[in-house]
């Protein structure tokens, strides 16, 4: 069990690591996130209210851009927690 514990953690810290990396490349460096468990949706907000009017799905990679006009105001990431921080969209 305690090898489980520390594979789930491991996991989480590689995952926190890999997208902290990103964060230089996300148009604001203040950011909420917000994660739906029983959807296993990750929520990332680059603006608060977000009220975005467009959405632009990134096909095959469960990644949906979020904007207000032409500012990107938020990411949300499908089966959040099966990503292993691989392969990065470009």
């Amino acid at each position: 069990m305690a090898t489980i514990k520390k594979r789930a953690k491991a996991k989480v810290i590689s995952g926190a690591l890999a997208l902290a990396k990103q964060v230089g490349k996300f148009p604001s460096h203040k950011m909420w996130l917000d994660y739906d468990a029983e959807a296993d949706v990750l929520y990332i907000s680059l603006r608060r209210p977000q009220r975005a009017t467009r959405t632009v799905d990134l096909d095959k990679h469960g990644i949906l851009l979020r904007y207000r006009d032409d500012e990107m105001v938020g990411i949300t990431v499908l089966d959040a927690s099966r990503r292993s921080g691989g392969p990065h969209v470009k």
